[in-house]
């Protein structure tokens, strides 16, 4: 099977460069799949667990931040907010960042502080998740 070259960006490195052989990022519409040679295009993301197939039979998950993609010559560039394998997750932190943003989503705020609360409720949920299946082998 073919491949493509991956380069996911998080906003404080890049996570990962190399051959990929297939890749399933969250969307705002769903869940979108990538394989080689697909159409060129640019695709929002979502805060979502990423889950990309580097050998044949070996997927990995990631947790991304929102960002985009861009697809162009059988590359594709992931520039995320954020990305973590499994095992970086600090349970304890993702589980105090929840409380914390459930708390600040119960009281009256302005409505940019809201969305703000929101993303990081939808984050700090989106760690626990990931870090739940420690199924990682990059």
């Amino acid at each position: 099977m073919d491949t493509f070259g991956l380069k996911i960006i998080a906003s404080d490195k890049v996570f990962y460069e190399g051959r990929c052989r297939n890749l399933i990022i969250p969307a705002p519409d769903g869940e979108v799949g990538l394989l080689p040679h697909h159409e060129n295009m640019v695709i929002a993301i979502e805060v979502g667990i990423a889950r990309m197939e580097v050998e044949a039979g070996e997927w990995n998950e990631i947790a991304v931040g929102t960002g985009f993609a861009e697809i162009v010559n059988n590359r594709v560039t992931l520039l995320v907010d954020t990305a973590e394998r499994p095992e970086d997750i600090d349970v304890r932190r993702a589980q105090e960042q929840k409380e914390r943003a459930e708390e600040q989503m119960r009281q009256k705020r302005s409505i940019q502080q809201y969305y703000h609360t929101q993303a990081s409720l939808a984050r700090a949920m989106n760690r626990l998740r990931l870090a739940q299946d420690k199924k990682w082998n990059l």
